[in-house]
């Protein structure tokens, strides 16, 4: 029975990293996957999922307006597709979760996305936020603070190092922007409580 999972965590946790191992042990089992990934995050490249240890893959990108069960009925009309993989799902419209969710259910196909649960100022990305409402499976990756402590929270911060406490809830970035917390250390970082 197909199902929609949630892959979440903060940042450096190895989402992507689970991502392309799973899309690449269906590969090895000769079932083909469906990858997805938003457009505007071309770290690793355009129309390509990357991970800080190297790993790559190509996938499709999706932009806010796509209707993506329009694109996965499309992906499996051309041919075999085992599994559907969204990488950055935190950059899904509500409307898009729903969509997936439709896929799931209309279609049979299993769709595991994988993406951050909170922003930099404690607050739960749209896409995340459906996805924790309508997931059939939710499993949270594990990262630490550097205290030791499961870092549950991420501060961003500017060219200068300085914590940031606003702007735009998506900035594209990796370490050199965003530092995984504990919600204690990340209270301290920001201080205050928002």
């Amino acid at each position: 029975m197909a199902k929609l999972y949630f892959h979440y965590s903060t940042m450096n946790a190895g989402k992507s990293t689970i991502l392309l191992q799973a899309a690449y042990n269906y590969r090895e089992r000769g079932m083909e996957p469906y990858l997805l990934t938003a457009a505007f995050d071309d770290r690793a490249g355009q129309g390509q999922i990357g991970s800080r240890i190297g790993l790559t893959a190509e996938a499709d990108t999706f932009l806010p307006r796509d209707d993506l069960f329009t694109r996965i009925e499309a992906r499996l009309a051309a041919g075999p597709c085992a599994c559907v993989f969204v990488d950055e799902a935190q950059f899904l419209g509500a409307d898009q979760v729903w969509q997936l969710a439709r896929a799931v259910d209309d279609l049979g196909v299993p769709v595991m996305c994988y993406g951050l649960r909170v922003d930099f100022r404690g607050a739960l990305f749209p896409g995340s936020a459906t996805l924790l409402a309508l997931a059939d499976e939710m499993r949270e990756l594990r990262t630490i603070c550097y205290c030791g402590k499961k870092a549950t929270m991420v501060v961003r911060k500017d060219e200068n190092g300085q914590v940031m406490r606003d702007g735009a809830q998506v900035q594209i970035g990796g370490n050199e922007t965003y530092v995984p917390l504990c919600r204690r250390h990340w209270r301290d970082e920001i201080g205050e409580t928002p």
